[in-house]
């Protein structure tokens, strides 16, 4: 039988698994290989954080959704691959043998981009060991009274992390944000960074614009040479391409990632494929964001259906604009879409709703694969 390696359990992976589970893939052999067993819905931590949901609700089985789908799991973290003797490599030290391989691994939060965060922050990703810490954090507030927790990153993950965790805390502790020299949400359109930084403001969080450069115990050191009180950091920026990848001999784009043709095979070996924060669309770039690997999941299976029986690819057009939707924490969410932004709680209403369907659709004993998001 053929062997094909699913590595990574990210949200394209999911909708392969519950594609598979409809309709298995004959003569092949399907390997999942995943850290952990459960997958947290990245869209709905921010809404854990803040109370609004229990982590069973954020979490996707992904053990369960692969025994539907007939595939072996593998509970191990993938640290290289050997393309032209198509053998990945796996932390434990062993290795599996492919045909195929499909890459849905995510990027990495680079533990040396900011002096000291390796000895002295807590990281964001991987999620399943921020979530295992969030507890204590919250525990370690309710004892210290006043507690400064500072968020760094200036992005969507900053910004909804930010503020759950003051509505978390409530007056436990006090929340500064760390945007960096480019300030919050570099990429948004302008009202929705003016509706951003309302709401933070709002809730009395303090909003930097600058660089953290170096963290040391109880403080924080910026570019600018300021230093800033700091017991609890929180690295929240954007991710950086799995170290593995620069000695992988897979063909990789100018940022580091694996560099994928729009039938999200790679450049240069075609019987890898690769897809989320992992890629570079070379032919379309687009931002690293849930929603292109949502809709990036089809065609992955489609087009994994079209290998194993000798047939012509899809191909994977991602859209021109995103609608993006931040928590607030409150009951209310922002809205994007293209210059258009928007403020309610009608918005976190719509949020919800996407969320909850998304991650109850990989529940359900027939998954619905077809699910349109974000």
């Amino acid at each position: 039988m053929k062997q094909l390696v699913l590595a990574g359990g990210g949200h394209a992976h999911v909708q392969v698994l519950a594609a598979f589970a409809q309709q298995v893939l004959p003569g092949v052999e399907v390997t999942l290989v995943t850290p952990q067993p459960v997958q947290w819905y990245s869209g709905m931590v921010p809404g854990v954080i803040a109370g609004r949901y229990s982590a069973h609700e954020a979490q996707i089985d992904l053990a369960a959704l692969a025994r539907r789908a007939g595939a072996r799991v593998v509970l191990d973290a993938v640290v290289g691959v050997r393309p032209d003797a198509r053998q990945l490599r796996l932390a434990s030290g062993g290795e599996l043998a492919y045909d195929a391989l499909s890459l849905d691994t995510g990027g990495e939060l680079s533990r040396d981009l900011i002096d000291g965060a390796r000895e002295h922050a807590l990281f964001v990703r991987p999620l399943h060991a921020f979530m295992h810490l969030w507890p204590r954090l919250q525990s370690l507030a309710a004892r210290q009274p006043g507690l400064q927790v500072v968020v760094i990153g200036g992005g969507a993950a900053g910004f909804e992390l930010a503020v759950a965790m003051r509505h978390a805390l409530v007056a436990q502790a006090r929340v500064t944000l760390v945007a960096g020299n480019a300030g919050l949400l570099p990429r948004f359109p302008r009202g929705l960074r003016h509706r951003a930084l309302a709401v933070l403001k709002s809730r009395g969080i303090t909003v930097i614009a600058d660089d953290a450069v170096e963290i040391e115990p109880g403080q924080l050191r910026l570019s600018g040479g300021s230093r800033l009180p700091c017991d609890a950091p929180v690295v929240a920026l954007g991710v950086q391409p799995p170290a593995w990848l620069a000695h992988s001999g897979l063909r990789l784009a100018a940022d580091g990632f694996i560099a994928t043709t729009a039938s999200l095979q790679s450049v240069s070996h075609p019987e890898v494929f690769a897809v989320g924060d992992v890629s570079c669309r070379i032919d379309a770039p687009h931002p690293r964001s849930g929603v292109y690997a949502v809709r990036a999941g089809p065609v992955l299976a489609a087009n994994l259906r079209a290998w194993a029986a000798g047939r012509p690819y899809a191909m994977y057009r991602p859209q021109r604009r995103a609608l993006a939707l931040l928590s607030c924490a409150d009951g209310t969410a922002l809205a994007s879409w293209g210059p258009l932004s928007a403020r309610g709680a009608w918005v976190w209403r719509w949020k919800d709703r996407i969320d909850r369907a998304f991650v109850q659709a990989y529940r359900d004993s027939e998954p619905l694969v077809s699910l349109s998001l974000r």
